[in-house]
């Protein structure tokens, strides 16, 4: 990493002097990180090739409320995102069509998120979703969002925390005790289908050797087949893959389906940054979102093979 971009009341934090250390980066003084992150004229696709880190403090609103099909069983469902982007370069990932940079933005007053998240606790179980807007777990060198936020969640047992994930950067999780409303979410796809359009991802063997060794420790796994992605033959790929991954995990936490869809917006930004890529090619409009033509006769086909007690489909 070449470059650390930083908000200006952020030059002294302590977090940009580790991360200076880490990485010795040139420091760019900035006013604020949207006239980096937000800039026109960018170029997703150059700077995926050589991505800086911005750290900003999020202002405004923190914690999204989630529609109540995305569940893994509560009530309540949030989202918060102490990081945009993510430095795999999966070919069916939306954040190529949402943002115009590829840079990555780490907030760094975690204070602020947890405040809002505070608010947002019941006496009913509550989820909040970490890894919408980037991996959880993928730059935690360098975002400490593990050390920072576990202790605030361990002493909020009715506040449920999923942190999505395909990194198998699991060090720090694996020398803590487990914390029984936290999930380790593992975004999964068959080999074939993972070799050939999650770019730069751990390997399906490397994500499910880290899932073997935080099971054994205690943690809590959740499943994630999402999205779908419809390749010819898909029936035997899927059907050996559910196999061997609930051999692995037989008792998880949860498991979610989920098609691939774009709205309309999102396809055309991604079409204009990848104007050759096939699977956008098989896309078409359903519903005002774009989705593969067989996406319901895929999430029958899996919803078939899957422990129903523990399914939920994000639709």
């Amino acid at each position: 990493m070449r470059f650390l971009y930083v908000e200006e009341p952020l030059l002294n934090h302590p977090k940009t002097e580790a991360i200076h250390k880490q990485t010795g980066a040139t420091i760019i003084p900035i006013e604020r990180y949207g006239e980096i992150f937000n800039r026109h004229g960018s170029h997703f696709r150059l700077q995926k090739k050589q991505a800086a880190l911005i750290l900003a403090e999020k202002k405004g609103k923190r914690v999204y409320e989630i529609p109540p099909s995305y569940t893994i069983g509560a009530k309540h469902n949030y989202y918060f995102s102490h990081l945009l982007n993510c430095p795999y370069d999966c070919r069916y990932c939306f954040l190529q069509g949402m943002y115009r940079s590829a840079h990555y933005v780490l907030f760094l007053n975690a204070q602020d998120f947890m405040q809002e998240i505070d608010e947002k606790i019941t006496d009913e179980k509550t989820t909040f979703f970490s890894g919408y807007d980037g991996d959880s777990l993928a730059l935690e060198r360098y975002s400490g969002f593990l050390e920072t936020y576990l202790p605030f969640f361990a002493v909020r047992p009715t506040a449920e925390l999923e942190l999505r994930t395909k990194s198998h950067n699991i060090q720090f999780l694996l020398e803590q005790d487990p914390i029984p409303n936290v999930v380790i979410a593992y975004t999964l796809s068959p080999d074939p289908i993972a070799q050939a359009f999650e770019t730069k991802a751990p390997s399906l063997k490397q994500r499910l050797k880290a899932i073997a060794k935080l099971q054994d420790k205690g943690w809590q796994i959740g499943l994630r087949f999402d999205p779908l992605i419809y390749v010819k033959n898909y029936q035997e790929y899927y059907a050996t893959f559910f196999e061997d991954v609930l051999s692995l995990v037989p008792h998880p936490h949860s498991i979610t389906l989920g098609a691939f869809r774009l709205p309309p917006s999102t396809f055309k930004e991604m079409e204009r940054v990848k104007p050759k890529e096939p699977l956008l090619a098989m896309c078409q409009e359903k519903e005002n979102m774009l989705a593969f033509a067989k996406e319901e006769e895929m999430l029958t086909f899996c919803r078939k093979r899957l422990p129903q007690e523990r399914l939920y489909i994000c639709a």
